[in-house]
């Protein structure tokens, strides 16, 4: 999926003109990192909103047009309102396509109803994860990976190192760990129970 966000360079800097800003259905950013220098941004309340509602916004390469010349960005942070839906700030990182991104990726689960463990044997799935940390560069990032659980019965899991990654895409290790990301669980009085009725019968 492809993203353009409008933007124009922001010239008054400080709360108040940021305050102004917001009056005026704008919302302040700033675009950092790569060969340029960092720089003040505006855009669209409405537009970038609606761009944040979307999961792959949030891991997918970003065409920002600033002052109508174009250039690959990464939604790097978001400032919102605590309870009101509105977007007080946005930061971009400029993307370089010679160097490695580490980026979060959503995790996509498929076939979680039709699984022997949910289907056949009652069980829940238990969701570890929503999302893995990933490291590649810009042309391989996904904006999703899928992990299927179409196989997993009751009682097994789905490990980090078990997921199927995209050419160029490799997973984040912080030491030794392999975290479990999905499991399926016996529900309390599911086939787990039955069984244990049926031994103790």
């Amino acid at each position: 999926m492809q993203f353009e966000l409008i933007a124009q360079t922001r010239t008054l800097q400080g709360t108040s003109a940021s305050r102004r800003l917001r009056r005026a259905s704008k919302v302040p950013g700033i675009v950092y990192g790569g060969e340029g220098v960092p720089q003040s941004i505006e855009v669209e309340h409405n537009d970038i909103l609606l761009k944040l509602k979307k999961e792959a916004f949030h891991s997918t390469i970003i065409n920002l047009v600033l002052d109508g010349k174009k250039e690959q960005v990464l939604l790097r942070d978001t400032q919102v309102h605590a309870y009101k839906p509105l977007v007080l700030h946005v930061d971009f990182q400029r993307v370089d396509a010679t160097h490695e991104l580490h980026m979060m990726v959503p995790l996509h689960y498929t076939n979680e109803e039709a699984g022997v463990g949910v289907r056949l044997n009652n069980g829940l799935v238990n969701h570890v994860q929503t999302e893995v940390e990933v490291h590649c560069l810009a042309k391989d990032l996904p904006e999703f990976i899928t992990v299927d659980l179409g196989a997993m019965n009751v009682g097994d899991n789905i490990h980090a190192s078990q997921l199927a990654l995209p050419a160029g895409v490799k997973l984040v290790q912080h030491g030794s760990d392999d975290p479990i990301l999905v499991s399926i669980v016996a529900k309390h009085g599911g086939a787990a129970a039955a069984e244990g009725e049926a031994a103790a019968a």
